[in-house]
């Protein structure tokens, strides 16, 4: 007798993904760099590397260091800009046989609206997340720390699209919900929630950060508790559907975010020591949908017992 197999879909705005795991920007380059390790088209999106007008050649290294329960890194968007992506990089990731999610950033509100509008005509591209929140470039974080700028750039960007809009917000804020609501007065229809928190880390051989940037963005285990309670807010906050991202290494990580209230989770730093994360937590999320007898993932979003 064949086991019934719950329902994994979930929708983010008008878009509905056949799981909730997707990758997180940055650690998953363009699909084709882990394309013999991983079957993407088991993902529920693939979230690409952020896109840039301009090709970037990033900080320069060391720009990666270990901590304790995770990493930091100041990469700096290093990316090959938006024209060697539409040539170069679209074509893999329209033939990956998911959702592809691109990632930009923008230095100003009309660069974030001008990208917009120039990947709104292109096909296999089904989201936008904007990476208003990037701690590692000048100015990165400008438009993710006053609410303010975050309404005016969605805004500008809402108006350049009729693609579905994910702002990915910062932490390193006073309040990240009232980000959030900014957001999504600005046409937001979902939230990632969040980058990365800034970091400092000292090599006391040299006395000299370990870092060339100085600061870093800090990810892995180490934020999972505060990257959980900023989901758990902002799912409290605002109408639209959060992405939760941060410290998610297994199955069970991810289902507290979802029970906290976040849609759909991105893995990020653990697919760097185990590139099947994000699909060993797909799988894992089936298992205990079955194993408490729940037909469909949507009944456990926001279930949280208070």
């Amino acid at each position: 007798m064949t086991q019934h197999q719950p329902d994994l879909r979930v929708r983010l705005g008008a878009l509905e993904l056949q799981n909730p795991v997707l990758t997180a920007s940055g650690t998953f380059g363009y699909g084709e760099e882990v394309a013999d390790l991983v079957d993407i088209s088991k993902l529920g999106a693939i979230v690409c590397k952020t896109v840039t007008r301009k090709p970037r050649a990033g900080n320069a290294p060391p720009r990666t260091c270990e901590t304790p329960g995770g990493m930091m890194n100041a990469i700096g968007l290093q990316n090959v800009g938006l024209a060697a992506f539409k040539r170069d990089k679209l074509p893999f990731l329209r033939s990956c046989g998911t959702r592809l999610i691109v990632n930009l950033a923008g230095d100003s509100r009309e660069d974030f609206a001008s990208l917009c509008a120039d990947l709104d005509g292109e096909e296999g591209i089904d989201a936008l997340e904007l990476n208003i929140s990037c701690p590692n470039v000048a100015h990165g974080l400008d438009f993710a720390t006053d609410p303010f700028e975050t309404e005016a750039v969605v805004k500008a960007c809402r108006a350049a699209t009729s693609k579905p809009l994910y702002v990915k917000l910062s932490p390193n804020v006073t309040d990240i919900t009232v980000i959030a609501r900014a957001a999504q007065e600005g046409g937001a229809d979902a939230l990632s929630v969040a980058n990365t928190f800034i970091g400092f880390a000292v090599d006391t051989r040299t006395r000299r950060p370990r870092l060339s940037n100085g600061t870093g963005g800090l990810s892995g285990p180490a934020i999972r508790p505060l990257a959980l309670r900023a989901v758990w807010r902002c799912a409290q906050n605002v109408q639209i559907p959060i992405i939760g991202i941060g410290g998610i290494a297994t199955a069970n990580d991810a289902l507290e975010f979802l029970i906290a209230g976040a849609s759909a989770v991105q893995v990020g730093t653990a697919t760097f020591i185990r590139p099947t994360a994000a699909l060993d937590v797909v799988d894992g999320i089936k298992d205990y949908l079955a194993h408490h007898k729940i037909d469909a993932l949507h009944e456990l979003i926001g279930s949280i017992q208070m």
